[in-house]
C-alpha cells in the first residue's frame, strides 16, 4: 500500500522541476577570478548589480571597464550610450578614450538627489537606448530599488548600482551585490549576494 507521499508524487496536478538551472546571461567582467566566481561566468545582463564601495574611486570603475567595453561595442550598426547618473566626478574623456570607450558616447546625468537620481534612473534603465547604466545612489527604500530592477528588465539593460559600504547590511532586490575594498594597487572583492552562486572572496585582483 502507498503512502501519502507516493499518492501526492503521481497527483497529475504536482508540477515537479527538472533541478537544471539555466544559466543567466552574461557579459564577461574581465577579470578570470572574479569570473570564474559568478555564475554564468560574468556580470549578469538586463537586471541590477548592486557595488558597495567604502568611498568614490577605489576602483569600480576600472572593474566594469572591460564589460563596459564589451557592451558598447555590442551593436556596432547600432551605438548606445553608456549613461552616468550623478557620478561623484566627471568622468574623464582622455582615460575613457584610453580604456576603449568613446567619450561622444558617454551621457552625464546630473539630477538632484533623492527621488529624481532614482527616477531618472528608472527612465535611463527602461529606454532601452543604453548599454549599461551606472548610478551613484545613496538611501532607497525596498520598492524603489525593485523598481530599478524592473527597469533594467524591461530595457534589457545591466544597471550599476554603486552605493555606500554604509548599506550593506540592507536587503537589495539586486541579483548580484559585491563589496570592494582597495588592497595593494588591488581590489578585495567580496560576493555578499549572487543568484545561482554562493558568497565568496576574491582577494587582490589586480584591476591597475
Amino acid at each position: 500500500m502507498s503512502g501519502p507521499l507516493e499518492e501526492l508524487l503521481r497527483h497529475p496536478a504536482l508540477w515537479r522541476g527538472s533541478g537544471i538551472v539555466d544559466a543567466p546571461a552574461t557579459v564577461p567582467t574581465g577579470f578570470r577570478r572574479l569570473d570564474e566566481r559568478l555564475p554564468g561566468g560574468g556580470w549578469p545582463l538586463s537586471t541590477l548589480v548592486e557595488i558597495l564601495v567604502p568611498a568614490a574611486g577605489v576602483g569600480e570603475i576600472r572593474l566594469l571597464i572591460p564589460a563596459l567595453r564589451a557592451l558598447s561595442a555590442a551593436r556596432p550598426d547600432e551605438p548606445r550610450w553608456i549613461a552616468w547618473l550623478a557620478p561623484p566626478h566627471l568622468p574623464y574623456a582622455p582615460a575613457l578614450a584610453d580604456a576603449g570607450l568613446d567619450p561622444a558616447r558617454m551621457l552625464v546625468i546630473r539630477p538632484r538627489a533623492g527621488l529624481d537620481r532614482l527616477w531618472a534612473m528608472e527612465q535611463a534603465l527602461r529606454s532601452g537606448v543604453c548599454a549599461a547604466v551606472l548610478g551613484w545612489i545613496g538611501a532607497a527604500g525596498d520598492q524603489a530599488l525593485r523598481r530599478l530592477k524592473l527597469a533594467a528588465e524591461e530595457g534589457c539593460t545591466p544597471g550599476f548600482l554603486l552605493r555606500p559600504s554604509a548599506h550593506r547590511a540592507e536587503c537589495s532586490p539586486a541579483v548580484l551585490r559585491l563589496a570592494l575594498m582597495a588592497r595593494d594597487y588591488g581590489l578585495d572583492v567580496e560576493i555578499l549576494k549572487s543568484r545561482g552562486g554562493g558568497p565568496a572572496r576574491i582577494e587582490r585582483l589586480p584591476i591597475h
